[in-house]
């Protein structure tokens, strides 16, 4: 006699798999239930989805991974913060002037500016280290490679420009970063303020 397992079941060992993949910093695969939930927080299928290596403390998708080849064509953003509530947030610091605040700090901080060049060109490793070789012949064919050589977090082209605080924080999620640092020290501040009064 074979048992088949409820959808309770399915759902609890997928909820154990999440946590226990966010405990051991492993990412949790894109299987037909992961990507149906982040087709719902999306609004539309992913494309090009592999993994999501950063889920919250209840198993949601916060930041997803998606191929650096899709539909033939090259896509340099590896990390998608997903997250609605943190995303909100963000769109909220961006339209109360976060990034030109932070811009500011970046354009007259020589240090700032170095670890932020240091931070894409550890994400264009990264973002390598991920290419399949199928893949890796479609850029060299196409001639597609030189953007995801030349481009970092997010698919900036100037290194020493934030331009979008999302691409930044759902990378810093992965990888620890130097906008997501100060992202962090932001809202930290912010809460401190917040407790005093």
């Amino acid at each position: 006699m074979r048992i088949r397992p409820t959808r309770r079941i399915l759902r609890t060992i997928g909820f154990l798999q999440k946590s226990l993949s966010n405990t051991l910093n492993m990412p949790v695969p894109a299987t037909p239930e992961v990507i149906s939930e982040i087709t719902q927080l999306l609004g539309r299928e992913p494309r090009g989805l592999r993994d999501v290596p950063v889920v919250s403390g209840a198993g949601k998708p916060q930041v997803i991974r998606v191929a650096s080849l899709v539909d033939g064509k090259p896509f340099p953003t590896l990390f998608w913060l997903i997250d609605p509530a943190i995303c909100l947030r963000i769109d909220r610091e961006e339209a109360g002037g976060l990034i030109t605040v932070l811009q500011e700090r970046v354009d007259n901080d020589a240090d700032l500016r170095a670890q932020m060049i240091a931070d894409h060109r550890s994400h264009i490793a990264l973002r390598d280290s991920f290419l399949t070789e199928d893949e890796r012949q479609v850029l060299d064919a196409t001639g597609f490679g030189v953007a995801l050589t030349t481009r970092g977090i997010g698919g900036i082209a100037d290194f020493s420009r934030i331009r979008c605080l999302h691409t930044w924080y759902g990378a810093h999620l992965v990888h620890p970063n130097t906008i997501g640092r100060l992202l962090d020290e932001h809202w930290a501040h912010g809460a401190a303020v917040a407790k005093q009064d």
